[in-house]
């Protein structure tokens, strides 16, 4: 898989490292010579000295043949910008951008040509809750701009799923069950697998199932 990175701060250089040392081809687009120079002796991926706001250093860059585009830089305009041209001018098949500042997250969307949006303070309230709430629904991350959500669900004592098996639930079909962590271990969700009070339940869903697999897995009380 080829990813492209565009920004070499630290986020961006960690993510190329961990690709890399995964067996990816690593593309890192960094506008700063100084910055190259310094990183390149210690990071064996591939570098391109440019501005990734531009459509000709992308396109010298080879970002085209990318299956993956990460705008990782620590400016949140210059990564919609990235993303943007990602995605419209090259059809990037997967776009990945860098929340910076929480209350950009709402531009982070398929319109800018976001795939997934990454923001750190939102992940880590979302970590938080996930760790902290029970029979509460928490919003854990965010795909194709928002239309498909991983949503967590730790079933309370009154959940109306506990003692139910999935095939019961009529779970809607823009929604789907897709892990329950019971004890410390993952259990593959199957039609016949029974909920038990405190499974963590994590469920795709978009915006229009997200309510109906809230009411099915938690108590209206």
């Amino acid at each position: 898989m080829k990813v492209v990175i565009a920004g070499a701060g630290n986020v961006g250089t960690y993510i190329a490292g961990d690709l890399h040392d995964a067996g990816h081809e690593v593309l890192v687009i960094e506008q700063d010579q100084d910055v190259v120079g310094r990183l390149r002796p210690n990071l064996d991926v591939n570098w391109f000295v440019a501005d990734a706001c531009e459509v000709s250093s992308l396109h010298e860059a080879g970002v085209a043949d990318a299956d993956v585009m990460v705008a990782a830089t620590g400016d949140d305009e210059d990564n919609l910008v990235v993303s943007l041209l990602a995605k419209q001018e090259f059809g990037v098949p997967r776009v990945v951008a860098r929340v910076n500042h929480p209350k950009n997250q709402w531009l982070f969307n398929e319109a800018w040509g976001v795939d997934v949006s990454v923001s750190t303070p939102h992940l880590l309230t979302a970590l938080v809750e996930e760790a902290v709430s029970v029979g509460s629904l928490v919003q854990l991350l965010q795909f194709e701009g928002g239309e498909a959500r991983l949503v967590e669900v730790t079933l309370a004592e009154d959940s109306p799923a506990a003692g139910k098996m999935i095939a019961e639930l009529g779970v809607p079909r823009d929604a789907t069950i897709v892990a329950i962590v019971r004890k410390g271990h993952i259990v593959v969700p199957r039609g016949e697998t029974q909920f038990q009070a405190g499974d963590e339940v994590l469920a795709l869903v978009t915006p229009d199932s997200e309510d109906p697999v809230k009411s099915l897995l938690i108590s209206a009380k």
